[in-house]
This record gives C-alpha cells, structure tokens and sequence, in this order.
C-alpha cells in the first residue's frame, strides 16, 4: 500500500507550469458541489488533465476519504480497467467474483472523489463502470477527462476551451515553458495568437525558442500555418477521434516539431510509442535500437526529444514519458513506416526478458531491487503479455509465470489469475513454464480463498511438475533462460524444483485449511527426497518455510522456533525479504502460543516492516492482526484496539473479511474478548473506530512505534 500524506488519498504532484484556468477552476469546483459526475472535455493538448488535477487538490479536503487519481491512458482495452481503478484507490482486492463487486463495495461507504484522467479509449466501459459505482456509492463524486462526454446519467459536461492566445495566460505558459520574460508585443505574442493558446502546441513551440530563438520560431509557424493544410508538413491519416477538424493547429504545431527533428529523432519517435508507461535509458534502447538507431546515437537521439518537450525529462528514478497525444502521432508514424508489429514484438521480448530475470533474482541479494522493477514497469509488462497472448502465447506463459507470484504479493491478484488462466488457456506449452504457471495460480487462489479451485490446481501442478521432472527428456520444457525442470543438476531420481513448489502449494493450501499434518507430511516427504538445502533454492526455502508453519500448527513450537530462527538467519545472509517477513509472522505466532506476548510484538512488528517495504496490503493487515492480539495478550487494552481498527482498515483495503492461519484467529477472538471487558466495551469501541476511519499509514505508523513512542 503506498504511503500517503497528511490526507487520505493519493494525487500526483501538481504540474508547476500551470497558468490561469481560474474561471475554468471555479466551473469545475461548483459543479463538484452540485454533480457526481463531472466530465471535462476537449481537444488533445488542451490542458484537461492539468485542469483536473488542479481542481481535484483544491477539492480534495471537501472528501473525507479522500480524491484519488487513475491514468487510463495507460490501458490498450478494458479489460484491466477494473483492475487499475482497483489498485488506484489502493483496493488490493483478493475477493473471487465478478470483478467490480470488490470495487463496489470498497467505496459504498465512502465519500471521496475519484478522478478518471484520459477515458476517450475506454468511453463505453467507463461509463458502464461509473454507472455502477455512482449506484453502489452515494458517497461517490467521479471527475473524468475526455475527449468526449461519457453519456453516463446526470452527467455534467466542462468543455475546455483553449486560453485565450492574445490574453496574459497564453503569453504566460510560454513565458515559462521557454525560461524567458518576453514582452507582450512582438514574436511571442504573435506565437500564442498563431498557436490558438494551446498549452501542448504553446510548450513545443517554447521547446523551440529555447533552442532557436522567439523570432525564428515565429517566423518558421508562419511558413506553415499560412500555408494551405496539405502543405503544412507531411500529413498523415489520423482519425476524428486524435485529430478533431476544428483543432488541425495542435496537429501542425506537432507536426512541426516532428519536421525540425532529427531523422534519428523522428525514428525514435515513433518507436518509442509502443511504451505505455515511463520507460529508463536501458527499456528505450533494447526496444528502440535497429538500423541507423545504435547504443551509441539512441541517447543522444532521446536527449534531442526530451529538449523539443516531445519526451518529459527524467524523473527521480531516471524514467521518461510522452504525453498520450503525442505517443498517439509516435504510433502512426511507426504504421507507416511498417515497423509497428515488429516494434511490439521487440518491447514484449524486452519485457518477457526483465520478468526472466526477475525471477531469476528472486532467491537472493536482489530480490527487493527486482521486485520493485516488476512493479515499475507493471504497465509496460501487462501490455507485454497483451501482445504476447495474440501472438505467442507459449511466449505469454513463460511471462506471466514468471512475474505472477510477485503480482500476487504486491495484491495484484486479479491480474495475477486473469493473464495466468489466459495464457494457460491458449499455450499448449508444458514442462516447466506450464508446471511454474499453475504453481503461481494456485497461490494465488489460495490467496484469495478459493480452496476448492486450488485444490484442483494444485494436483494439476504436481502431475506437471512429474511430467517435467520424470517423462520428459532432460532439458525440455525448461523455458528461455532459466534453470532446467529437475533443478537439481544431479540426475533425474530425486525431486527437483518443480515438485518442490508443487509440494509448497500443497501444504499452503493445507495450512490455510486447517490441517498442518497434512502440510507436515507433504512438504516433509519431498525435502527428505530431495537434495540439497535450503538456501540452494526459492522452492527449497519455500518448503522449508511451510514445515516451519507446520510445526506451529501441530504445537511442536520448541522445534518450530528452533526451525525458524535458524531459516531466518539464512535469508539474513542471502539479504532474502519475502521468506524472511514470513517467518517474522511465524515467530510472532509461536510466541503467543508461548505465552510471551512480548517477544510476539517485536516480532510482529519486525513483518510490518517488512511487508511495508514489499507494499503487501495483505500481509499488513495479517500482521496487524497478531500484533494486536500479542498488546491484548500483554493487557494494553488501548493500543490493541488501535492496532486492531487499523488491522480492519487494511482488510477492507483487500476486500475480504478478517481471516488468517485458524491458530491466530482463535487467539485473536480469545484476548480481545479480555481487553474488551478490562477496558470497557464503549472505550474500545470509539479507539478502534477512530484507527478504522483514519488514514491507514498513520495507523501502521502508530503501530511501529512501540511501547513508550506513540504520541
């Protein structure tokens, strides 16, 4: 879950160019106060989304949970619109069921405002979707940018207009897009009556002027927009819906830069297209480069677009974007000149590449730095497999399984079974990459309480781990890049990786449905079987961890924590994250067990720590859960209701209802039955509303603190 501000919500920063709109402004703000829906439209370029984002700060506090904000732009189809509104509003939705009834019912109570930015591709299905949340939520107010009205009943509409191009707030934005104080009279007066006051043609042109001057620029839009329209510049087939017929000036200000770029510049252009989300120096040159366009010219191309302020400058993390208007006039050049399939094709290999390697570096020192690249490049990876599924869906399988377990963890869940039970619909692939993929489904239905369905799974991943491991030729059905399916290295009599997570899967799922000698004896069977230990693989400490689980369960919890603490100083040493939080909560749990409340808060506390540097909503909220029943153990009464309330607002955040190993939640019933009736049950009651209805992340702050550093 991302960390929030002094308010409930999530907004980008506001852009500092930002110039006059204040009439505008005052619309949008009056028709927030009267309307649930609000729809500002107009002309690519014309400062929607500046506008938008504006008015959603200036609205946000009238909104007790707050104004969040999707980019739609992002999605090539609807069908992950759902999906990212969901994660938008930080709804790591785990629930089964269709997929916009956990979103529905995340903000029924709620009154906050969601802004949908860019829904002109997605107008049908946004509009289907904001009918059904405006209905499941009274407390709803939707702000929506488009090109067009989405038709959704009582709809009010915002048409935005340009500025005015001989007013003070056209000459402005130049002023400060180009770094320079321009008189009013003179070429960049002239600029802003010739551009119409676009803000998108406006900041081109002053890309230009800081690289040519005001009077050459002037005198070079001059040539063109005089001219009569064929002759403007190279005209290209654009449809209605990019290129309105009242707004060809935004067309020929675009076309413009793309004619004073560079041959190496345009060609960069266009291949730089096929991204949907930021892309960094290395994604642009292993997608982009082909031809002319090498390693050694790419960067000085890429500097070229980022000083015409046809690419945005590098943010923090050394990533790049292009506004969706002109990524859109990128793509059509990449038509014409015949390379849009083989582009793709390269950006899904690229991406298809990163997830390899991903989960190759998953067991060790650079988990974290990679699980934080799968979930940079989320967006581009999902379009990855979108092209991969048309096109290669054996390609698509070995994607997904690669990148899945780590979608499931951040609580992309839906995501995670949506491209996982796609691509192993379509690949007929088996071996490895299909035994992987059914390993990572079945994770992530138990995750999301579907134990009917991941028992099926399971078994089938076990007979493919077999099929792998045993029938097949050694090597085979390994995938690109990766290790064979024995895993072993030492022949084909004892189990390998495969059916060790086979075997994980099994004893997870028997873990979660209350039967640790089944999950003892599965996992026990293939890790006496097997060689090696467990540091030698992600599938070894995986099994490892469950018998340590195991062992709790069956109250051998002597032998449990001995386990534990002996596999937790491994992952210590291989700077392993994942298994590491983990054993945090089995460590935890055994305490209470124990009866010593005291060592489970530290131990509680230290999986909070982790799990929030994971961004796993799910694993917050399990370990509020036992950090909250060890304070109620300990007889904090006060600070467990606390806990607690921030406990419910992380479950809601998941869209399912409370629930965990049945050990903890037997515990969890007991001791806070005690704290009730110890502190009173109005005293609780008010403490755990207060955590529930206030901003999650000062509640988990709270929580970290411990004893005697909470204020």
């Amino acid at each position: 879950m991302r960390d929030t501000a002094s308010v409930r919500g999530h907004l980008p920063d506001e852009n500092p160019g930002f110039v006059g709109r204040r009439t505008e402004l005052e619309r949008v703000s009056a028709a927030l106060a009267e309307h649930r829906l609000v729809t500002v439209t107009g002309v690519g370029g014309v400062g929607k989304t500046r506008l938008a984002l504006r008015a959603a700060h200036r609205a946000a506090e009238r909104y007790p949970d707050g104004a969040w904000w999707t980019d739609l732009g992002q999605l090539d189809g609807e069908r992950l619109l759902v999906a990212l509104v969901a994660d938008s509003v930080d709804l790591a939705d785990h629930t089964p069921g269709m997929a916009a009834t956990g979103l529905c019912r995340r903000l029924a109570d709620d009154r906050l405002l969601l802004v949908l930015d860019s829904c002109e591709h997605l107008a049908e299905p946004c509009a289907r979707l904001v009918a059904e949340l405006l209905a499941a939520a009274p407390g709803l107010t939707v702000l929506a940018t488009s090109r067009r009205p989405l038709g959704v009943a009582g709809e009010e509409t915002i048409a935005l207009d340009p500025l005015p191009p001989a007013g003070p707030d056209a000459l402005a934005l130049l002023r400060r897009a180009a770094g320079e104080d321009f008189p009013a009279a003179g070429p960049a007066g002239e600029i802003c009556v010739r551009l119409e006051g676009i803000p998108l043609a406006l900041e081109l042109a002053a890309a230009q002027i800081r690289l040519q001057g005001a009077e050459a620029v002037r005198d070079q839009l001059g040539s063109r927009l005089d001219a009569a329209p064929g002759a403007r510049f190279d005209l290209l087939a654009h449809t209605e819906r990019v290129w309105p017929s009242r707004h060809q000036t935004l067309r020929a200000a675009i076309g413009w830069s793309h004619e004073l770029s560079t041959p190496l510049e345009r060609l960069l252009w266009a291949r730089l297209s096929v991204f949907r989300g930021p892309f960094d120096l290395a994604s642009a040159t292993a997608v982009c480069t082909g031809g002319p366009l090498d390693r050694a010219t790419l960067p000085e191309a890429l500097d070229g677009l980022v000083r015409a302020s046809v690419v945005r400058p590098p943010d923090a993390a050394g990533r790049h974007r292009m506004l969706d208007t002109i990524r859109e006039y990128g793509a059509t050049w990449l038509d014409r000149t015949g390379e849009a399939g083989t582009v793709a094709d390269r950006h899904a290999a690229h991406f298809r590449g990163l997830a390899g390697r991903a989960e190759t570096e998953w067991h060790g020192a650079r988990q974290l730095r990679w699980y934080r690249t799968v979930d940079a490049h989320h967006t581009d990876l999902r379009t990855a497999l979108d092209r991969l599924l048309r096109t290669d869906p054996d390609a698509a399988l070995d994607l997904v399984g690669s990148v899945a377990f780590a979608w499931s963890c951040r609580g992309r869940l839906r995501e995670a079974r949506d491209g996982l039970e796609q691509a192993l619909l379509l690949s007929e692939a088996r071996g490895r990459v299909r035994a992987r993929a059914l390993w990572a489904l079945g994770v992530t239905l138990v995750l999301q309480g579907e134990f009917g369905p991941a028992q099926d799974v399971s078994e089938r991943c076990a007979r493919e781990a077999r099929h792998a491991e045993y029938a097949e030729p050694a090597g085979a059905g390994a995938g690109a890049g990766t290790e064979t399916g024995a895993g072993t290295g030492s022949g084909r009599d004892r189990p390998g990786d495969l059916t060790l997570d086979a075997a994980a899967l099994a004893g997870l799922l028997a873990l979660t449905t209350g039967r640790p000698t089944a999950a003892h004896v599965v996992v026990g069977h293939v890790l006496d079987a097997a060689r090696g230990g467990p540091a030698d693989s992600a599938a070894r400490l995986r099994c490892h961890l469950v018998r340590v689980f195991a062992l709790t369960g069956l109250g051998r919890l002597a032998e449990a924590r001995e386990k534990a603490l002996r596999l937790r100083a491994l992952c210590e040493e291989l700077d392993e994250h994942w298994t590491r939080t983990a054993l945090e909560y089995q460590l935890a749990l055994t305490g209470l067990l124990e009866g010593d409340p005291v060592a489970a808060s530290g131990h509680a506390r230290a999986m909070l720590e982790g799990t929030r540097r994971l961004g796993a909503s799910l694993g917050v909220a399990l370990g509020l859960d036992v950090l909250a029943t060890a304070l109620a153990a300990a007889g904090e009464g006060e600070r467990a209701a606390d806990v607690s309330g921030t406990g419910e607002a992380y479950w809601r955040s998941t869209g399912q209802p409370r629930r965990g190993l049945p050990g903890l939640r037997a515990l969890h019933e007991k001791y806070t039955d005690t704290v009730r009736a110890s502190i009173g049950e109005p005293a609780y009651e008010e403490i755990f509303v207060r955590a529930l209805t206030g901003l999650p992340q000062d509640g988990l702050d709270r929580a970290l603190r411990g004893p005697g550093r909470h204020g």
